[in-house]
C-alpha cells in the first residue's frame, strides 16, 4: 500500500508539474505552487489539496478533468502498521525488518504485551527473565529480546518505547514525532494484559503501567535521528524496588511458591539486567 500510494501521488505531481508550466489562470497557478510546497507536509497537505480541487474544477481541459480523476492521491497520506510482540519479535521479524530497512515513509506501533497472548500465554522472545509462562514453568532463563536497541542500530530510523499509563505525554509526544518524521518509525508500547496475573486486578492496568516504569522494569524514550543529542531517556531513575513490582503479578509471584531457587536466582538477574539498561541508556544521552 505504503508503495502504491507513493507511486500514484508521484504520478499525480508529474502531471501538475507539466500542467503548470501552461497554466495561466492565477488561481490555478497559486493553487498548483500552494500544492507543490506542501506535497510532504502532513499537516498542510489537506488544505492546500482542497485549494487545488476547486481550482481544478474550474478548468475545462482533458489536464485537470485526468488529475481530478484521482483526486483522491493528492493529499499527503500516512501509514500506520501494528501487531503485537509475537509478530514483531518472534515470526514476523524479519518481515518487520525488511519493512523499515527500505527506508520507507511508515510507522509501526508494536503493542507488547511480552507473552504470546492470543495463543494461551506461551513464553516468547518478548518475555523477561524470570517470568512464568507455558514452556517457561520455572521460569524463563533467557533475557528478553532488546528489539528497541537492535533497530536504533540503523541509525536512520525513529524508535520509542512508551507506557500510557506512566505518561500519556510521552506517548502523544513518541506519536507526534514519528509522524513527523520522514522514515521508518517504529513505538513499542507496554501492554500489561490477563496472562500477567494482575494482583491490582486488570482495572487498574494504567497504574500497573506505572509502577513498571518507577520500578526501572520498563523504560520510556526517544529515539530521533534528526534531533541532537538522539536518544532522549523520558525515564527517570527507579523509585521502588524491581522486586516488589514482580510480586504484584502471579506471573512472577508464583515462582516463588514453585521453585523458590529459581525465583531468587533469576528476579536478581532481573534486576542486574534492568539496572544495567538504565546505565546504557542514561550513557547513551550524553
Amino acid at each position: 500500500m505504503v508503495l502504491s500510494v507513493r507511486q500514484q501521488r508521484e504520478a499525480q505531481k508529474a502531471r501538475l508539474t507539466a500542467y503548470r508550466q501552461q497554466a495561466e489562470d492565477p488561481e490555478l497557478c497559486a493553487a498548483i505552487d500552494g500544492w507543490l510546497e506542501c506535497y510532504d507536509d502532513f499537516e498542510a497537505s489537506p488544505a492546500a489539496t482542497q485549494k487545488l480541487i476547486a481550482a481544478l474544477e474550474k478548468q475545462d481541459c482533458q489536464e485537470a478533468r485526468t488529475i481530478l480523476r484521482y483526486k483522491d492521491q493528492l493529499a499527503k497520506k500516512t501509514f500506520w502498521m501494528y501487531g503485537g510482540d509475537g509478530w514483531a519479535y518472534d515470526i514476523g521479524f524479519g518481515g518487520l525488518d525488511h519493512v523499515i530497512a527500505t527506508g520507507e515513509d511508515v510507522n509501526v506501533l508494536i503493542v507488547d504485551t511480552e507473552v504470546y497472548s492470543n495463543t494461551g500465554g506461551q513464553s516468547s522472545k518478548a518475555t523477561p527473565v524470570g517470568a512464568v509462562a507455558q514452556f517457561a514453568a520455572a521460569g524463563k532463563k533467557q533475557p528478553k529480546k532488546d528489539i528497541g536497541s537492535m533497530l536504533m542500530t540503523y541509525g536512520n530510523i525513529y524508535v520509542a518505547q512508551v507506557a500510557i499509563g506512566a505518561d500519556n505525554n510521552q506517548l502523544l509526544k513518541a506519536v507526534r514525532e514519528a509522524q513527523d518524521y520522514k522514515g521508518p518509525s517504529v513505538i513499542i508500547a507496554y501492554a500489561p494484559c490477563q496472562e500477567h496475573g494482575l494482583k491490582c486486578g486488570t482495572d487498574k492496568v494504567q497504574d500497573e503501567m506505572k509502577k513498571a516504569v518507577d520500578a526501572g522494569y520498563w523504560f520510556l524514550y526517544r529515539y530521533n535521528p534528526e534531533t541532537t543529542p538522539r536518544f532522549h531517556l523520558d525515564s527517570k531513575e527507579p523509585s521502588i524496588d524491581y522486586e516488589q513490582f514482580l510480586d504484584g503479578e502471579v506471573r512472577y509471584n508464583s515462582l516463588r511458591r514453585t521453585f523458590p531457587e529459581n525465583a531468587e536466582k533469576l528476579f536478581a538477574e532481573g534486576a542486574k539486567l534492568a539496572k544495567e539498561r538504565y546505565e546504557k541508556y542514561r550513557a547513551m544521552t550524553e
